[in-house]
């Protein structure tokens, strides 16, 4: 049964929930925690320390276990300095225990460039939603005055002619208008367990400068547009519900079964997710190498990319025994460069950090700005490279000899395209058994910087 009207409750800087309201009070306690006391339901607790990390509010639909049974809710985070406000909607049970997919970083990157989410029942019709920028809140009115309609009633589909009902395969990343907004948006619609979809609202670009970057990626014609505009989405979810099956017969979810058929599941969702890397990274490649692939010249803090990518990697690390050393919360590296681009570029640098790093060791994360040029490195206490891998491994296809560690070989390329066509470089130097060190360089934004610089000066008077 929907519980109507809000549930809300607080927490304080150390995640401990001083007040809230039935049934969220009851669930706490029966998770195990005390009132107050730290957050013990673990999805609510995860969402709360990540709304915390990146200082922003944050909302997405929750999964919790309520004695045997499965509870949803849509939950929305507002942290403050000294609290943290959360408001639950849509409380439901949603019967027995179902597995729970751990996001990808692909889906917490969406999550981070993310303006607004809409929560979606079964058919697609609004049951909450919650968006953040300035020029979605027309949108934003009329969505909770026409709570239980299409999504796609509210909005211009850039497609003509697409008229629900439609399978939200075909709407997923479809572009769109805004009424009040003149940017335009684009949706991912990421299906929920016990059924409905979550709905990201990203913008095409975050902030535009009234120039742009050179293009600085010459043009390799042998890629058509084939797979990234129509075959990626089109594949996308097939395959993710193949990883999702294959996760739930490994776990026994659906009744016993005999430990080699577990083993076969595993390799099944192994390989889905090694599919899934391989088909969007060419299409990362089909749009680096296009002739009309320019990314947009947003105004970035390299401090902040570091400490967002650490966040969306931590739970990694830790289950990998590294430590992970990122900036300060009061340090800053101003630059030029598209946010989405650069926090891409950084998840693939960190990610092969940490994949090839032994455990018990550190990755370090520095940023600076020298100059006309803005900086940051992923240093690792890995094997390193010789000066020969060193100029090899920023090829196309390139592994080093490795095999099995599911890479495809176009991680390192890609990011370094995407580096020069922001008006920067990805460099890395020879250094034989003492670890690998890659620096990410991009235009400074010397307007930022200087304010910065002056900032810190009246501090320190």
């Amino acid at each position: 049964m929907t519980m109507p009207g809000p549930i809300r409750a607080r927490s304080d800087a150390a995640n401990w929930l001083v007040e809230a309201d039935e049934p969220l009070a009851g669930l706490q306690l029966r998770c195990g925690g005390r009132m107050p006391g730290l957050i013990a339901i673990p999805a609510l607790l995860a969402l709360v320390r990540k709304a915390r990390r990146a200082r922003l509010p944050l909302s997405r639909m929750i999964v919790a276990v309520d004695e045997g049974r499965s509870i949803s809710a849509w939950v929305s985070v507002r942290p403050t300095a000294d609290l943290t406000y959360i408001e639950a909607s849509q409380w439901r049970p949603t019967g027995d225990v179902q597995p729970v997919a751990e996001l990808t970083p692909d889906e917490d990157l969406l999550r981070q460039l993310s303006e607004g989410e809409i929560l979606l029942d079964a058919e697609q019709r609004v049951l909450a939603a919650h968006l953040r920028a300035s020029d979605l809140q027309d949108l934003s009115l009329a969505l909770q005055d026409g709570i239980g309609r299409f999504w796609t009633d509210f909005i211009r589909l850039d497609r003509a002619g697409q008229k629900q009902p439609l399978h939200w395969r075909l709407l997923d990343d479809a572009k769109f208008t805004a009424p009040g907004s003149m940017r335009r948006w684009h949706a991912r619609i990421l299906p929920q367990v016990g059924g409905g979809f979550e709905l990201l609202v990203i913008p095409e670009s975050i902030e535009r400068l009234p120039h742009e970057l050179p293009d600085t990626v010459t043009t390799h014609p042998a890629w058509n547009t084939l797979l990234g505009r129509d075959l990626a989405p089109a594949l996308r979810q097939p395959i993710t519900r193949i990883i999702a099956n294959a996760e739930t017969i490994r776990t026994r979810l659906a009744g016993p079964l005999a430990e080699e058929y577990a083993s076969y599941a595993t390799d099944i969702a192994e390989a889905g997710r090694h599919l899934m890397g391989l088909i969007e990274d060419l299409a990362d490649l089909e749009a680096v190498e296009s002739a009309d692939f320019s990314p947009a010249p947003d105004r970035i803090d390299l401090a902040d990319c570091a400490r967002r990518a650490v966040g969306i990697l931590s739970v990694r690390a830790k289950e990998s025994g590294i430590e992970v050393d990122c900036p300060a919360a009061d340090e800053s590296a101003p630059a030029i460069g598209e946010f989405r681009r650069v926090l891409q570029v950084l998840l693939n640098l960190l990610t092969n950090a940490l994949r090839y790093t032994p455990a018990g060791s550190k990755v370090r994360l520095g940023v600076g700005v020298e100059g006309r040029t803005a900086w940051i490195s992923v240093a690792d206490q890995g094997e390193g490279l010789t000066e020969a891998q060193a100029i090899r491994v920023f090829d196309k296809f390139e592994r080093l000899g490795r095999s099995g560690d599911g890479g495809s070989g176009l991680g390192l390329y890609i990011s370094r395209r995407l580096a020069k066509a922001m008006g920067g470089d990805l460099q890395v130097a020879p250094t034989p058994g003492q670890g690998a060190c890659f620096i990410l360089t991009l235009p400074a934004d010397l307007a930022e910087e200087a304010a910065f610089q002056n900032d810190e000066r009246s501090l320190t008077r």
